[in-house]
């Protein structure tokens, strides 16, 4: 199928950003619709219940692999075609994964699943290269509120659709949605043939070259981890803490708290502007402050109180808006290091950022279980207290904003 070149130096038109956006979102959901239902997919297929976390584990684990041996590849192979062979990959293990009554075949299928899904860290970079300088962090933003978007909704989601048509919908679905999702960007998306002429093995070794020697990704990597881990805390306690005393939420009323906190995302495409105006490093202090803020309203308001409910709804909203502007702010800087290595620094990027977030889903789960929700809250504060300290060395150095 016939598909123009990209072109250099003009707008890209608001539509394919749209699009852009929205495959970011659907295809990232991927990794987060088992969540709230390990519990019923476990007893389906005969998973002990201290196994069932093995299926989200497995998908994560599986987008860690994609994010540092198939993300790169967007540097030297033509994106779209890349792009499109993901897509099909995932909708064909996804429908494997909807009919599959042996765990073992589906505790692989989610580890295939989390692999596939890095096709959507082949589209940011790849919104980047469609994008002139003047646009590109406003365009990035909008495609990363798309992503965001998708991953707050995905639980949510496939809740509501688990207790209307069982657990096994929500994987037909998405499945059927990664099918159309080919057959549209085939026709949306200009093709992009990287001029890097690197052997695969090099393009490897290149990343680690990459990460020893590029402050700039370091530093955005840190930042991030740090206020991830803050949010994977929150939305993995979170439940836990509304489903029990005094508040009783059924998982229906967890669901709609969950799609309250969807509208942090908006502040994406704000923060791109942001950067875009050369304001990269106020805006991090900002977005590191939004999300201390975030974790310290909730101690300040007892849980028996009238007001905890609403207090965490802001906090929510909070942080996902913290988080939303960090992201937005730290791919822009490092888009900004390179056409020809973006593949390989948003690679990077996300595999460090995503491993502060295994570390703070599992640090909230400890901290809940033997301190209670003040004790994860904790945590929750200390993380992005880390990132504010190391940001406070561009000011103390004098270093220029990455």
């Amino acid at each position: 199928m016939h598909a123009a070149s990209i072109p250099t130096e003009k707008s890209v038109s608001p539509a394919l950003i749209f699009i852009l956006a929205a495959a970011c979102g659907i295809i990232a959901a991927n990794l987060y619709y088992a969540q709230p239902l390990i519990g019923s997919i476990g007893s389906t297929i005969g998973l002990s219940s201290g196994a069932t976390a093995l299926i989200v584990t497995l998908t994560q684990v599986g987008y860690g692999i994609g994010l540092l041996f198939i993300v790169p590849l967007g540097d030297i192979l033509e994106n779209r075609k890349l792009i499109l062979s993901l897509l099909l990959l995932t909708a064909a293990v996804l429908t494997i994964a909807a009919v599959i009554k042996s765990s073992i075949l589906f505790l692989t299928a989610s580890l295939v699943i989390g692999v596939g899904s890095v096709a959507a860290q082949i589209l940011v970079p790849y919104a980047a290269h469609l994008s002139p300088e003047a646009v590109r962090g406003r365009n990035v933003g909008n495609v990363m509120s798309g992503l965001l978007l998708g991953i707050m909704l995905a639980r949510p989601i496939s809740s509501l659709v688990a207790e209307y048509m069982g657990w096994r919908a929500i994987y037909f679905i998405s499945a059927a949605l990664m099918f159309v999702l080919a057959l549209v960007l085939a026709k949306a998306l200009p093709s992009r043939k990287p001029s890097t002429a690197t052997a695969y093995p090099a393009l490897l070794h290149s990343m680690l070259h990459l990460l020893k020697t590029t402050a700039a990704l370091r530093r955005r990597a840190i930042y991030h981890a740090c206020v991830f881990g803050t949010f994977s805390l929150f939305w993995t306690t979170v439940p836990l803490v509304l489903t029990s005393e005094p508040f009783h939420f059924t998982q229906k009323e967890v669901a709609l708290f969950a799609l309250v906190g969807v509208m942090g995302a908006i502040v994406a495409p704000a923060a791109g502007r942001m950067a875009d105006h050369g304001w990269v490093r106020p805006a991090t202090g900002w977005a590191l402050a939004i999300v201390i803020f975030s974790m310290l309203l909730p101690l300040l308001v007892p849980s028996s109180s009238a007001l905890a409910v609403p207090i965490l709804v802001v906090a929510a909203i909070l942080l996902d808006m913290g988080v939303s502007a960090n992201m937005v702010l730290g791919q822009r800087v490092i888009f900004s290091l390179g056409a020809e290595l973006r593949s390989r620094l948003n690679g990077l990027y996300m595999a460090i950022f995503f491993l502060g977030g295994a570390i703070g889903s599992a640090a909230g789960g400890w901290a809940y279980a033997m301190g209670g929700w003040e004790a994860a809250l904790l945590i929750g504060i200390a993380l992005p207290a880390i990132a504010m300290a190391y940001y406070a060395t561009e000011f103390s150095r004098k270093k220029r904003a990455d």
